[in-house]
């Protein structure tokens, strides 16, 4: 048996009024895997546990079948693991985006002419406009070279995700992701918690506040971002800093499964938990993790990792949540499209010519609705497909919200796992 999961990231959404009270995945031209549902399951899945933050960290642990309430030690730890970074187990690791502050006086990105305080500048960008990775490189280098030493370390990710690993470090911080107040002030979302700067008058917050400050006169007025600006481009005038944890410890994939496995994303995260569970990574050139992706060479990594003699690929697409954090309503249903069209039609098409028995899981992370351009902890709609099972096609059945939620629910990601990988309980 082959198994296969397609993960349209920030899939799910509300209803919609633009869209005649709909969802994007009900007005998306979905052929494939609205065929795949006509003739298999659909349900609801709950990934992200009560009481824990609709983070894509804990929505794909879950759905890869980890219990995120015992394995998630923070986001960026995983990360970490992708990128290489050998953590001790004092070490924290820290997500650290380069994002776009506004200065609100003007309206503009704030550069090196800005008066405005940093506390009061707007947080507007997220992604510094999809920043490419060979930018975002020259600007982290730039970082390490100001405020790295034998504490604090910075590390190049993919586009405007990275990390800073702090030896000897603290967790204890509230810290928010800076995609879930876009449009906010500053000042509103500094850094809160017990972890302090070694001199005992620091206030809580203050260690990382001081570093966040400290990369924005970095990188406000950087070569790089007057070249962005020049260009009418978002610069990455800023670190945000995030998503810490300690060095992360899964259970073995093939021990909890039997199955040798690989995974395809443009994001650490995803590569990060991969690796920690295992499996094999696969990178895509290309692979953007925006709507404007390599999808065709994505779909291509998946047939080889299968010809190899891969028992699963887990196939993980970024862009319907990048362009929900946008709000590109548009852009979110063309990305679904894509991905119908161009990565679960090529691959389907191989396994079905092989002849061998397969299993197919569509499932979202998590929703990421347009109207509130974050995640939220609702339910998903899940899709699976069995080449074993033969039953009468029903057009009722469909990949979005509403059809899902007549079909069968899981409480959690991880059942749902074991469900798809038939795991004997």
């Amino acid at each position: 048996m082959k198994y296969l999961i397609i993960v349209p990231d920030g899939a799910g959404d509300e209803k919609i009024e633009d869209l005649g009270g709909k969802t994007p995945l009900e007005v998306a031209d979905m052929p494939v895997i609205n065929g795949l549902a006509a003739k298999g399951e659909v349900g609801m899945v709950q990934t992200i546990p009560e009481g824990v933050a609709p983070g894509s960290d804990a929505a794909n642990l879950s759905v890869m079948g980890y219990d995120p309430a015992v394995y998630l030690t923070g986001r960026s730890p995983l990360e970490a693991a992708s990128i290489g970074i050998d953590m001790s187990e004092t070490d924290v690791a820290f997500r650290t985006n380069i994002i776009t502050l506004v200065d609100p006086k003007t309206g503009r990105p704030a550069d090196g002419n800005s008066q405005t305080a940093y506390e009061d500048l707007i947080i507007t960008d997220h992604s510094s406009g999809d920043i490419t990775t060979e930018e975002a490189d020259a600007l982290i280098k730039a970082l390490q070279a100001e405020l790295g030493s034998e504490k604090i370390q910075f590390y190049t990710g993919v586009s405007y995700r990275h990390c800073m690993i702090v030896k000897e470090g603290s967790t204890d911080y509230d810290l928010t992701p800076p995609h879930d107040v876009l449009g906010k002030k500053v000042a509103d979302y500094l850094p809160k918690g017990e972890g302090k700067m070694n001199d005992a008058s620091a206030q809580p917050g203050e260690f990382i506040t001081e570093l966040m400050k400290k990369s924005y006169e970095i990188l406000r007025d950087h070569p790089i971002n007057r070249e962005r600006l020049a260009k009418g481009l978002n610069p990455a005038n800023t670190a945000w800093i995030w998503g810490q944890g300690k060095k992360p410890s899964l259970s073995s994939f093939y021990n909890k499964y039997k199955i040798t496995g690989t995974a395809i994303s443009a994001v650490d995260l995803i590569k990060g938990i991969a690796l920690c569970a295992g499996l094999d990574s696969v990178d895509v050139e290309g692979a953007t993790g925006t709507l404007h992706t390599n999808f065709e060479g994505k779909a291509q990594a998946a047939v080889k990792e299968f010809q190899k003699g891969k028992d699963f690929v887990y196939m993980h697409l970024e862009g319907p949540d990048e362009c929900s954090h946008q709000g590109d309503q548009p852009g979110k249903i063309k990305c679904l499209e894509l991905i119908d069209e161009k990565i679960a039609k090529p691959i389907l098409e191989y396994l079905k010519s092989t002849g061998d028995a397969f299993r197919v899981l569509v499932v979202p992370d998590h929703r990421t609705p347009l109207c509130i351009r974050t995640h939220s902890s609702t339910p998903v709609p899940f899709v699976i497909y069995d080449s074993t099972k033969k039953r009468e096609a029903d057009s009722a059945r469909a990949f979005n919200e509403t059809s899902g939620a007549m079909g069968k629910s899981f409480g959690s990601g991880y059942e749902l796992a074991d469900y798809f990988f038939e795991r004997l309980n």
